[in-house]
């Protein structure tokens, strides 16, 4: 009974270790700021099994406390496919972020100690990320007040050295209200832009962020994705709570399966063909964040639907293609397939691909039966 038991034990081990995040405590040594740095590092669930598998990473500065709150909704929406897995870099900083996040009195910019951790954060802790981790070409920062302003300064690279940035109730530094709307405009790179307050935060702090968004809201443009939350009733730091899931709802929203939003005001308003607006999703997905991610079979499910819906053929049949191809293995392909040959008045064609699929994987409401059906119903039809 005790071995049984043992086993049992270690087996629930095993499997929790394979169904939960890991996190890791590392010190970095630092030539920059001539001292060591702690950094607390959450990997993906599965960072340990799909070893060919490659994640962005999220800079947390400020991790004394915000590294929980990112890393939980990084997990979260990781789960379920709302964003990329992601490495979670967290910077322990406690009272040292005053220092770390320093600026010149004179150009506002950052001096001493603020240039150093900010030569660190570039020079150092990035490529020690990179070389000693999976890690795809997407990063994004992540700060509360001092240090909301402090990435702010990462804009001022050519070209910055971060893809998003997620700036919670910024105490921005002098002329950042100024610089930023100037210097926004002339990066060519594709940049994600996050800005939130609360109704009840610091007074100063709301009208900075509010003032803020009045100089940002018009530079919208297709480089430029930006996004502005202030939350009803949320305090300076109630709104971090608010402010973090919102943000990765925004930014990766290209990224999610389609939704029946997009299925409705988007698949089923195009007259251009259904799979191309399929193959760009994904090929946006590949350029924002250099992932080369497999097409979600909700995806094939929900374009191909649409195909059905709006009697695009040829687009089915490229989807069909294209499902072949990716989920050999399953119906879904050969579904698809057999209902172009159907639309197409070629029925024999269509039976015979119905019935190739009676020993392959189902998938969704496409069961074998399913598939055994309407070749029967064919057959019954045309008398073959």
């Amino acid at each position: 009974m005790r071995k049984v038991f043992s086993l049992l034990f270690f087996a629930l081990f095993v499997a929790s270790s394979f169904s939960q995040s890991k996190i890791i405590y590392e010190e970095i040594s630092s030539f920059k700021l001539e001292e060591s740095r702690r950094l607390k590092i959450q990997l993906p669930r599965d960072y340990d099994v799909n070893i060919e598998k490659s994640y962005p990473i999220v800079v947390v500065l400020d991790a004394n406390y915000l590294f929980e709150p990112v890393a939980g909704n990084v997990d979260y929406f990781g789960y379920w496919e709302d964003m990329p897995e992601a490495i979670v870099v967290g910077i322990m900083q406690g009272d040292s972020r005053y220092d770390d996040c320093s600026y010149d009195d004179t150009n506002f910019m950052p001096e001493e100690k603020g240039a150093s951790f900010f030569e660190f954060v570039g020079l150092e802790l990035i490529p020690y990320i990179d070389a000693n981790y999976r890690t795809a070409k997407f990063t994004i920062a992540v700060g509360h007040d001092f240090t909301a302003n402090f990435i702010n300064y990462y804009l001022f690279k050519d070209p910055p050295l971060f893809n998003g940035y997620i700036c919670l109730s910024p105490d921005l530094a002098p002329m950042m209200d100024e610089r930023l709307p100037q210097r926004i405009p002339n990066i060519e790179t594709k940049l994600f832009y996050y800005l939130s307050t609360g109704s009840d935060d610091i007074k100063d702090l709301m009208e900075i962020s509010i003032d803020l968004d009045k100089s940002l809201s018009p530079l919208k443009s297709d480089n430029f994705a930006y996004y502005f939350d202030n939350f009803e009733g949320a305090t300076h730091y109630s709104l971090v709570a608010r402010a973090i899931p919102s943000a990765m709802e925004k930014i990766f929203s290209v990224y999610r399966p389609i939704s029946k939003e997009e299925f409705n005001n988007k698949l089923m308003k195009m007259d251009t063909p259904i799979h191309q607006y399929l193959l760009d999703k994904y090929k946006t997905i590949e350029d924002l964040f250099g992932l080369t991610n497999p097409i979600r079979i909700n995806d094939f499910i929900a374009t191909a639907t649409a195909c059905e819906k709006k009697k695009q053929w040829e687009s089915l049949r490229e989807i069909a293609t294209l499902a072949k191809k990716q989920y050999p293995d399953t119906v879904m392909g050969d579904y698809y397939l057999a209902r172009y040959y159907e639309e197409m008045g070629e029925p024999k064609k269509a039976m015979r691909t119905y019935q190739g699929g009676f020993d392959k994987e189902e998938v969704d409401f496409i069961t074998v039966d399913l598939m055994l059906e309407k070749a029967d119903k064919i057959k019954e039809d045309f008398g073959y």
